[in-house]
């Protein structure tokens, strides 16, 4: 690894021990689905985004909310003796990329086959405390 790159890394890595995130790998929803949800909740109070994912009908919604219980976890790991009610945190970024897409083959008429992409996701949940920085919305 150069020089340059090591220095990068090492600064996202100190970026990251401020702020309580979970990620969730290989999520079997195409990602179009879950930036609906992520638009949703992005900007919101914990409370009120968890309440949004609890009564959405969308099948995203209920992976969104155990990540999103789960980044509120990794908080108060980190704060240990505070509550998450008493500091107003916020979902302060949402994060949805592409991951891996299970190629198969339906059958076509005329004995040809059409490729279906079965795609999958891969979100990011940063939650942090209220500040002007924060909501981008």
């Amino acid at each position: 690894m150069g020089a340059r790159k090591r220095n990068r890394a090492e600064a996202a890595k100190e970026a990251r021990k401020n702020v309580s995130f979970a990620t969730l790998n290989n999520c079997p929803t195409s990602p179009r689905k879950m930036r609906l949800v992520a638009d949703m909740i992005r900007g919101e109070e914990v409370s009120r985004a968890l309440s949004l994912l609890q009564f959405s009908p969308k099948e995203a919604a209920g992976r969104m909310e155990k990540l999103l219980r789960s980044a509120i976890a990794n908080w108060e790991s980190k704060n240990e003796g505070e509550r998450p009610e008493d500091n107003q945190l916020v979902v302060s970024e949402v994060k949805v990329d592409s991951a891996r897409m299970l190629k198969r083959l339906r059958p076509a008429p005329q004995g040809r086959g059409h490729r279906i992409r079965k795609r999958s996701n891969h979100v990011t949940l940063i939650v942090d405390k209220v500040n002007a920085e924060n909501i981008t919305k």
